[in-house]
């Protein structure tokens, strides 16, 4: 598991969410533009603002993380 898989599919929960990148940061509490970041994949969440922002987007973290094929 990489890194950058992990923000790959962070990107694409955030992009089919289908909330803008401020009510996402409203709803996590953080600034719209650490939320662009995540976006462009030049940050990456601490694990509360990770699991807040999964809850959010309604995105599972296990999928996020890559974890949902080993689960199942």
């Amino acid at each position: 598991m990489l890194i950058d898989d992990i923000k790959l599919r962070l990107r694409a929960a955030i992009k089919d969410s289908g909330l803008s990148q401020k009510e996402i940061a409203k709803r996590v509490g953080v600034h719209p533009s650490t939320v662009s970041k995540y976006v462009r994949m030049e940050k990456y969440p601490s694990i509360d603002t990770f699991a807040e922002l999964c809850r959010a987007i309604g995105a599972s973290s296990d999928r996020i993380l890559g974890l949902a094929n080993s689960l199942e």
